[in-house]
């Protein structure tokens, strides 16, 4: 009996719809985190962006220099082969008052980059290993854990956000009916 080649062996077609639905998800996940992200910016002065209660604390800038450089890093470079051009101590020692356009300018076209780089990836490489920052990884681990990092700084952004603007912060999204959570409407 011939063997089959590896394209038509049972659930072959089930694992490359699972890697496009991982790669569409991350994608998915890193597009949300822009538009909170940006509905915080919305709200805030360029100076609001450079603000740290403490020296030694991240501004919203410091973030989203980090963000642009950890996603060109990890996915842009490491999972679509672009050179790796980071200077991760800069993106936390940089005090040059940079505007609110500047940065959100920089940030989309990392994100643009990088979904390109994810939507030219194969599903079937999702587990080929990766050499990235002296870590070693698969590249399904390297978008996991750089969309996890993203969502996870995307929410100091907005604490930031809230801290400067106190009662002023308007929320991206509240719960309209109980299914979504509000027992009480019309709070």
């Amino acid at each position: 009996m011939p063997i089959e080649s590896r394209d038509r062996l049972p659930g072959r077609d089930a694992d490359v719809s699972i890697g496009r639905a991982f790669v569409n998800e991350a994608r998915h996940t890193l597009a949300d985190s822009m538009k909170k992200v940006e509905h915080c910016l919305d709200q805030l002065r360029d100076e609001d962006l450079w603000w740290r209660q403490h020296e030694s604390q991240n501004s919203i800038q410091n973030i989203l220099l980090h963000l642009c450089g950890n996603v060109r890093q990890w996915i842009i470079h490491g999972v679509g082969g672009a050179p790796d051009v980071r200077d991760r101590a800069q993106e936390f020692s940089d005090r040059r008052p940079l505007t609110k356009a500047e940065l959100l300018s920089r940030l989309r076209q990392t994100l643009t980059e990088a979904h390109c780089a994810l939507a030219e990836l194969p599903p079937d490489r999702l587990l080929e290993p990766r050499r990235i920052q002296g870590f070693d990884a698969t590249a399904l681990a390297a978008i996991f854990e750089t969309v996890s990092h993203f969502v996870g700084h995307t929410h100091q952004i907005v604490y930031i956000a809230r801290l400067r603007l106190g009662d002023a912060y308007r929320f991206q999204w509240q719960p309209a009916n109980e299914e979504e959570g509000n027992n009480r409407v019309n709070q």
